[in-house]
């Protein structure tokens, strides 16, 4: 018996060896070989692959507010380095689909003898597809079509070849193909599925919507996946609404809704909110839409997406000018948690808008300005935003000095005596309001304070000053005792003066509960913040400064009624600016152009007797001014704008063709003839541009503020100011640096009386010519102005000092070219001190000093 089983042993372990072979075409090999791929090695590879294909999908995140995708899957932009592996999962399954085909392959004389083989390699094209390596995935899908011909897993190698087309953006490629697949009608209807989604895919990638709706339905009819299901028909729902089909976006809708629990919430409930998008107020009951929406809202299981639904009832009632309770629900969906920054820029920009409606562009700017952290910086919508907070900062930037002036101005005429009440009430209030907060635990601060706001005017304008205690030493300032004191609680607590005061962790001040302790009450009877007299101190008394503020009020008040009526079309706003800059001021520059614009906004808005009243306080008190002639003869008014308008883009013109002085000389004219003229303010800053480069960084400084002086209402008047703060103060630091030893990128400056102009033109041909036919690469000549008396013929791009002399040189001793002029050699660095200080003399100066 013994014996019989080690027989039957050994005869059991030679088939097992023998079956073991790949070499050898018999039916207990391909067995063998086969039963170990599929239900071994296959099986755990396959397993690796779903679980990587299910992290990728959960990892996805959705963007409903474009078309949905057909596969779920996030494409990374950066650049793999080889070995690096994305996901361990499609790495094991590769391993396990590559030790598949080396182990079990059973490639006999050209033929591979091993059914499994072929799903060994559309396993490995899917690893690798997944893993985003197309290239390598294209490669396994196209062994299995040309070594596999008659394989049963044909068509779906097949598909997932076109997949990968599409990834590769091969989409015509891939939609000729994915149609020849279709056609055969060999197909199983999950490959049917997945062939038309690609090919919706491949139509929505080259923008044919149209193409795409037929396919994508086609495969949401054929798919056994209910997830498929929804998100097929919720894409043609996307591609109806974009092709502005709206009841048959609805209907496919409806398809996605009827799937209830049976596909993911997401695509049930963005459904049922792309139909609310649908809804035609015109044909339609709007109650029936709130209704449907409030429905959604108190839906237990839309929890997770109550951001989209607040946001959607927001826009019902902006729909309906409702825009406090819009407003409610806008901030209703930014306090709700979500990841969609689209969903977040939305409420910020519509909030915005709403706030730019009612002309609070403060607001407005700051809603603006948090959408934008909502939107890639690079994108069409982030740059439409940026420009319309941009537009914003001028009408802010008024309005703050409006609010301000006015606030101060108010405290100015008020009598001293309810100055000083108001004052005092109001830092009794203030110190109120600290003990009480000291109570609860709060630590007093030591801040500056400032004066508070007029009872008549909105807003707190800032500090005008203060009287800042003159002395430096720590227990002589009030200021920073309190400063010192409250640093110290926040950092050690409250704590007694006893010996380890730091060690003991008991030594803390006992506080009562209705009283102050020791700490609290030091720093607040010692903040300036809590007495009268320190907002009394800044309130101007100076007339020149008081006359100052007045005038700076006024020229914004002005200003603010051209921007209300020419740029945002507010012609209430503009009125009531306007009314009330005549109310402040008599001079005639702002008088006249006021009565003038109220004249035309009356006419605009048909108060006829309005505007006859202002049209004759421009006309018989005014009648030389330019503004009687517009109302006199209003094409001559048009006629001198246009004239202007031409003459400043004449100027711009010659300013880019670097003839300085003639933009000096046209400006100059321009003043004289229009003086009256807004386009001033910009001639004079291009004037002073000009002038910077005829004569260097002092004059350009001296011109410049001349402008914010005279214009500092305008925007270029800011603009120059923003160049006095930062531009200038870096030209200044600039200076000389002299090393010939290790200058790069260095030049050649041959200086040529300004008006040499034929001189300095046959120069540049002299140099241009040397430079090709020595084939100097690399080099070239330009003409700059230096001052209004020289300019500089410049060979640029000489890399060190010897190669700088040599070529000067040989131009000069090479009698084709015979240049006689010596040239300056001169770093890069330096050519732009020597522009910005007018200062060749003092760099020869110290050329020669170091030369031996």
């Amino acid at each position: 018996m013994n014996k019989f089983k080690y027989v039957l042993g050994c005869l059991f372990l030679v088939i097992v060896l023998s079956g073991c072979s790949r070499k050898k075409d018999k039916f207990i090999n391909r067995g063998w070989h086969a039963i170990g791929t599929e239900y071994n090695i296959l099986y755990n590879g396959g397993l690796a692959l779903e679980q990587g294909k299910q992290e990728v999908a959960g990892s996805y995140n959705e963007n409903f507010w474009d078309i949905l995708p057909v596969e779920r899957m996030q494409i990374s932009e950066e650049i793999s380095l080889p070995g690096t592996v994305k996901n361990e999962s499609f790495k094991l399954a590769e391993e396990k689909a590559t030790k598949a085909i080396q182990k079990h392959s059973m490639l006999i004389e050209g033929k591979e003898n091993n059914p499994q083989i072929d799903e060994a390699y559309l396993m490995l094209g899917k690893a690798r597809y997944f893993d985003q390596r197309f290239f390598p995935a294209l490669e396994a899908f196209n062994y299995i079509l040309h070594k596999y011909p008659a394989s049963n897993t044909i068509n779906h190698a097949q598909i997932w070849r076109e997949k990968t087309n599409i990834r590769l953006q091969n989409n015509k490629l891939a939609i000729k193909n994915l149609k020849r697949i279709i056609k055969a009608e060999t197909l199983k209807d999950q490959d049917m599925a997945d062939a038309n989604a690609m090919l919706a895919q491949a139509y929505i990638n080259i923008s044919h919507p149209d193409s795409a709706i037929i396919p994508i339905r086609t495969a949401a009819e054929y798919t056994s996946n209910n997830d498929e299901k929804g998100r097929y028909y919720y894409i043609q729902g996307q591609l109806y609404n974009l092709l502005k089909q709206r009841d048959s976006a609805n209907y496919a809708f409806d398809e996605v809704i009827e799937l209830n629990r049976k596909a993911p919430r997401e695509y049930l409930v963005n459904a049922q909110i792309e139909k609310t998008r649908n809804f035609n107020f015109e044909t339609e009951d709007p109650a029936i839409l709130l209704a449907r929406l409030k429905e959604m809202e108190e839906n237990r299981e839309n929890r997770p997406f109550l951001d989209k639904i607040y946001f959607q009832i927001a826009e019902y009632y902006n729909h309906i000018d409702s825009t406090n309770v819009a407003t409610s629900y806008y901030n209703k969906s930014l306090r709700e948690p979500s990841k969609d920054n689209y969903l977040f820029s939305l409420n910020y920009e519509t909030l915005g808008n709403i706030n730019f409606d009612k002309a609070l562009y403060r607001e407005a700017s700051a809603y603006y300005d948090s959408t934008l952290t909502k939107i890639p910086n690079t994108s069409r919508d982030y740059f439409f935003v940026e420009r319309k907070r941009d537009n914003l900062k001028e009408v802010i930037f008024y309005e703050s000095i409006v609010e301000k002036n006015d606030s101060i101005l108010g405290f100015v005429e008020m009598p001293e005596d309810e100055r000083v009440d108001y004052f005092t009430r109001y830092a009794e209030e203030l110190k109120e309001k600290a003990v009480a907060e000291a109570k609860e635990g709060a630590v007093p601060e030591a801040t500056q304070p400032t004066i508070p706001a007029s009872r008549n005017t909105p807003g707190a304008p800032p500090a005008l000053g203060g009287n800042d205690p003159a002395n430096t030493f720590y227990f002589y300032n009030p200021r920073r005792v309190s400063s010192g004191l409250e640093s110290f609680v926040r950092t050690w607590g409250p704590r007694e003066l006893r010996d380890n005061w730091r060690l003991n962790s008991s030594n803390f001040t006992n506080i009562e509960k209705d009283g102050l302790d020791e700490v609290s009450g030091l720093i607040i009877s010692n903040n300036p913040k809590f007495t009268a007299q320190t907002y009394l101190d800044q309130i101007p008394s100076d007339p020149l400064q008081i006359s100052e503020l007045e005038k700076e009020r006024n020229d914004a008040y002005y200003s603010l009624g051209l921007i209300y009526k020419e740029k945002y079309n507010k012609p209430n706003l503009a009125s009531e600016k306007l009314t009330a800059l005549l109310d402040f001021t008599e001079e005639e520059r702002l008088v006249i152009p006021a009565n003038y614009y109220l004249y035309k906004i009356n006419l605009e808005r048909g108060n006829n007797s309005e505007a006859e009243r202002f049209k004759q306080v421009v006309l018989t008190q005014y009648p030389d001014s330019r503004y009687a002639s517009r109302i006199n003869n209003p094409d001559l008014a048009i006629a001198q704008e246009d004239e202007a308008e031409n003459k400043y883009k004449e100027l711009y013109t010659l300013f880019e063709k670097a003839e300085f002085l003639k933009v000096i000389e046209e400006a100059k004219i321009f003043v004289n003839e229009y003086p009256e003229e807004e386009l001033l303010p910009k001639i004079e800053l291009l004037r002073a541009r000009a002038m910077g480069r005829i004569y260097g960084v002092n004059v350009y400084k001296e011109e410049l503020s001349t402008i914010a002086a005279n214009y500092p209402q305008t925007q270029e008047g800011i603009t120059a100011l923003e160049l006095l703060n930062t531009a200038i103060p870096e030209m200044e630091k600039s200076t000389l640096e002299i090393n010939s030893s290790t200058a790069s990128n260095l030049k050649l400056l041959y200086s040529v009386e300004v008006a040499a102009q034929q001189k300095s033109n046959v120069l540049k041909e002299v140099l241009e010519k040397a430079i090709l036919e020595l084939d100097y690469a690399g080099l070239s000549v330009s003409q700059d102005v230096y001052n209004d008396k020289l300019k500089f013929v410049v060979v640029h791009g000489l890399d060190t000092y010897s190669n700088a002399e040599g070529f000067a040189e040989l131009l000069n001793i090479n009698k084709k070219y015979k240049v006689e002029i010596t040239p300056v050699i001169v770093s890069s660095e330096n050519y732009r001190v020597i522009q910005l200080k007018k200062n060749l003399d003092t760099y020869i100066e110290l050329i020669n000093k170091q030369e031996p």
